[in-house]
């Protein structure tokens, strides 16, 4: 069960003295709708595991790897069997901007199977299991052990988009230039989403057509450029919303939305609920 939930928002119990929390879970239970600060990764062993999270849906099979972002409101079925849930705070490496902007990307999580990822899985589902290891055998420095496979798996997740994203005829050394180019464009982003910006003026500070510019932001980025802007801005009103002294236009307005209209669409797209419902859930 979760020990600790106010509205859909869990706070998280760690082990003393870290950030980090492994069950080894085998309760038939129901999860609810619920979100955390923190980055989660659900591994099951023995048994399916069906859960939702952001809008998606997902049947899992024993050795399938699930990551599911921080922030991401997600729900899980009550099932048989057994699963880790490993969760970590990411305080303290958000100043990795590469990091944030590939959590964006990402959001709310992501799916990983042998049929979908056939050159990272078996490294992933390794580094996962000695996460597992570590945890319950606690040597020394096993927190800080545990955090660099958890950055080894976000690694391996991103370069293997990034490799499945390759342009025809795009040199490695292109493609680095190419990949380095718009992870500024993302921590740009990141650091003025609530300003006013757009698809001309971003594609200009590149050096692109706007043309050009979309066609390879998507396929470095995985999604579109007002899709990612968007998902920051939400993010930034999720924080806002938290704190009843805000009214929802406030919200939206402070978060880089010209209209109410506009964010309530936006807020109910990328969260499933309304900004109105998300701070009713929150404060319950």
């Amino acid at each position: 069960m979760i020990a600790n939930l106010k509205g859909i928002y869990e706070t998280v119990e760690y082990r003393d003295n870290t950030s980090i929390q492994l069950y080894d879970n085998v309760e038939y239970e129901a999860y609810p709708k619920h979100w955390h600060t923190c980055i989660e990764m659900i591994l099951p062993t023995t048994g399916d595991y069906i859960l939702n999270y952001g809008q998606q849906a997902a049947t899992m099979r024993p050795g399938d790897i699930l990551l599911i972002c921080p922030g991401a409101l997600h729900e899980l079925e009550a099932c048989e069997g057994t699963r880790y849930i490993f969760q970590a705070e990411l305080v303290g490496m958000t100043n990795l901007k590469t990091l944030e902007s590939f959590l964006t990307i990402l959001y709310p999580g992501t799916l990983i199977t042998p049929e979908n990822s056939p050159g990272t899985y078996d490294d992933i589902f390794r580094l996962m299991n000695e996460i597992v290891d570590e945890y319950h055998k606690r040597p020394v420095m096993y927190e800080s052990s545990i955090y660099a496979k958890l950055i080894q798996i976000i690694v391996l997740i991103r370069r293997g988009q990034t490799a499945a994203a390759r342009p025809l005829g795009v040199s490695d050394s292109k493609q680095k230039e190419y990949m380095t180019k718009f992870m500024d464009v993302c921590s740009y982003i990141n650091d003025h989403c609530t300003e006013e910006l757009t698809l001309d003026s971003i594609a200009e500070q590149a050096g692109f057509s706007k043309y050009h510019f979309s066609r390879l932001f998507k396929q470095f980025s995985n999604v579109s450029f007002y899709k990612y802007l968007n998902q920051k801005r939400i993010e930034n009103a999720e924080m806002l919303l938290t704190h009843p002294d805000y009214s929802v236009t406030e919200v939206a307005l402070s978060s880089g939305f010209t209209s109410l209209s506009s964010f309530i669409r936006m807020f109910k797209l990328i969260k499933g609920c309304t900004p109105s419902e998300y701070r009713a859930m929150y404060h319950l």
